[in-house]
C-alpha cells in the first residue's frame, strides 16, 4: 500500500501544501505554551511587512504561520482584497501579461513552491527554537 505522500509527485503542489500544513500541525502540538514566545526576538529577517503584521517576536511569527495555514486550507481570501492586489500588480507586471501563458503559469507555480518551502522551513525553525527555550534537546 502506498503512503499518502507517495501518491503525489515529488514536486506536487498538493504535497508542498501538505508538508506545510503538517509542519504547522507539529508546531501547534509541540508549542503548548505559545506565550513563552512573547518578547523573544526573531533571529531571521522575515519579510513580515508583506503579511501586514509586525513580526518582531517569535509569538507574532507563530500567529502568522498559523493564519497562513488556515487561509491556505480554507481559501479565506476575500474577493475585494484579491481585486485590489491584482489591480496594483497589473500596473507593475503588464509586460509579463504579454508573455506566453504557459511560461507565466510556470513562473507563478515555481514562486508558490518557493514560498511554501520557505514557510515550512520557518515553521520547523520556530518549533526548534521553542524546544531550545524550554530546554528540550531535539
Amino acid at each position: 500500500m502506498q503512503s499518502a505522500e507517495a501518491k503525489f509527485n515529488k514536486n506536487s503542489l498538493l504535497l508542498a501544501l501538505r508538508r506545510y500544513s503538517s509542519a504547522v500541525c507539529d508546531m501547534e502540538q509541540t508549542i503548548l505554551l505559545p506565550s513563552l514566545l512573547r518578547d523573544v526576538p526573531s533571529d531571521d529577517l522575515w519579510n513580515c511587512e508583506a503579511a501586514e503584521e509586525s513580526c518582531t517576536d517569535l509569538y507574532s511569527n507563530y500567529l502568522m504561520l498559523k493564519a497562513i495555514r488556515n487561509t491556505a486550507e480554507s481559501n479565506l481570501v476575500r474577493l475585494d482584497d484579491h481585486k485590489a492586489k491584482n489591480t496594483a500588480l497589473n500596473k507593475t507586471l503588464e509586460t509579463l501579461l504579454d508573455t506566453d501563458p504557459e511560461a507565466l503559469f510556470g513562473f507563478h507555480l515555481r514562486g508558490l513552491f518557493s514560498v511554501m518551502s520557505d514557510l515550512t522551513k520557518k515553521t520547523q525553525s520556530l518549533t526548534e527554537k521553542y524546544m531550545d527555550i524550554i530546554g528540550v534537546a531535539n
